[in-house]
């Protein structure tokens, strides 16, 4: 039995989710309300930035994870590409933020572009981040440990964000300087986090071996891990539900709650519970099991997303608010419990093929992860152009038509709600394959 991993080397790989965490909520957050009422991009150009750089994002983690795993058999670390994302990903974090000119034309193709390239430095280092708790100790208590601290911080990383962001636009004056200013602070956080929890992890061994594989060869070994697609196939349609109601908020804060500051108090409600819920969710999920507590967090996170459709309906802000500090409590299981299985499933693999490859797993984890993040805001974008939202820009506001505000009202509570009723079947598929790989181990032994 390897000895228990120490608080600060779990702080040096939990801090890298307070970077993780931004940006995985800044741009799903606010992009989108950038695009569309600030640089007057319409509903569905906006779409198409959002979507096309986390498409091209989906096929590049992949290839992240297979060169990570080339590198690790190699040098025995994941650091290099770790070190990569962090020192490029807060600049074009900033540029994200930082339009120029007065066109809406350039304004999206220089937000696209500049979204494609954070997309990819961001996949440098998420990709390679992910693979980590797999290798961090061999006792799954202990990786169990890891994926909490993970969680906690990811969690104040995201109400960094949320909370954060929003109040920085308001505090630089609104408009296009208030939301380059935020791009500036909110990068250099987010920089610091990241190059903090490369240095600290350079200890982990990394021996995904016995030699390393191109990508074909790692999906053709991969592919056979049923279990694993299950839960990925589960966790892309929780992810895709949260980023369909983040970009919903502030469109809900200001036009049907009557006040676009409230989109920081939302995000906090949403969110902060997430911190508390953390070590509640692992008692539990020792107690009755991994699986069981998941799917109950999920039916009561649809449940919730349900409740909202009448509060928001009628404008009822004290209702949005506790509904989504319900949310936020199912939000932090549908985070830790998925994420400490998904290590087990790297091992189970890797005793089914004898060749462990937790880069190969994590890119295709994170390829999901990251498409879901990005196609939410997309979506949401083209339930707007769906329902006649009419985009403005910042110094000339508009009324919406009630056909716009039935739409974005039904972004943020309808399609959620159904994305994670449609996410609870995989996860008894799951539950079904994983029993099945473990009965047959047991028989193979």
């Amino acid at each position: 039995m390897s000895a228990p991993l120490g608080r600060g080397r779990l702080l040096g790989y939990g801090i890298g989710s307070v970077g993780t965490g931004v940006f995985s909520a800044v741009p799903g957050l606010l992009l989108l309300y950038y695009l569309t009422d600030v640089l007057g991009v319409s509903a569905a150009v906006a779409a198409a930035v959002l979507v096309i750089p986390k498409a091209w994002d989906v096929l590049l983690n992949p290839i992240v994870g297979a060169a990570s795993d080339r590198e690790a058999v190699r040098t025995g670390h994941r650091s290099r590409l770790l070190l990569a994302g962090a020192l490029t990903l807060p600049v074009l974090f900033a540029a994200m933020f930082a339009v120029p000119g007065d066109s809406p034309g350039l304004a999206a193709a220089w937000a696209g572009l500049a979204f494609l390239l954070a997309a990819s430095a961001f996949a440098c280092f998420q990709v390679p981040y992910v693979a980590l708790p797999a290798e961090i100790s061999p006792e799954p208590d202990q990786r169990g440990r890891a994926m909490a601290w993970r969680v906690v911080c990811l969690t104040l990383g995201i109400l960094l964000a949320g909370g954060l962001a929003p109040v920085l636009v308001d505090a630089a004056g609104d408009g296009r300087r208030g939301y380059a200013v935020m791009g500036v602070v909110v990068g250099l956080l987010l920089g610091a986090a990241l190059v903090a929890s490369a240095l600290a992890t350079r200890w982990v061994p990394s021996r995904p071996g016995p030699r390393p594989l191109g990508l074909a060869a790692a999906f053709r070994l991969a592919r056979g891990n049923r279990p694993f697609f299950a839960l990925l196939g589960s966790f892309a349609a929780q992810s895709l539900a949260v980023a369909v109601m983040l970009a919903g908020a502030p469109y809900v804060a200001t036009y049907k709650l009557g006040d676009y500051g409230l989109t920081s108090t939302m995000f906090v409600c949403m969110v902060a519970p997430s911190a508390v819920a953390v070590p509640l969710w692992r008692v539990l999920a020792r107690r009755h099991g991994i699986v069981p507590c998941y799917l109950a967090a999920v039916v009561i996170f649809a449940i919730a997303a349900l409740g909202l459709c009448p509060a928001v309906a009628a404008g009822a802000t004290g209702a949005v608010l506790a509904l989504t500090g319900v949310i936020g409590l199912c939000y932090a299981a549908t985070q830790l419990l998925p994420l400490s299985l998904l290590p087990e499933t790297v091992h189970a693999d890797a005793e089914r093929t004898g060749h462990a490859q937790s880069g190969a797993f994590t890119g295709l984890w994170t390829a999901a992860e990251t498409g879901a993040l990005a196609l939410g805001p997309g979506v949401f974008a083209l339930i707007l152009a769906a329902t006649s939202f009419r985009s403005a820009d910042f110094d000339d506001p508009v009324t919406q038509p009630g056909s716009a505000l039935a739409g974005l009202s039904a972004g943020f509570t309808l399609v959620p709600a159904l994305l994670l009723a449609v996410s609870v079947p995989l996860l008894f598929a799951y539950r079904r394959l994983a029993a099945g790989a473990r009965k047959d181990d047991h028989v193979a032994a």
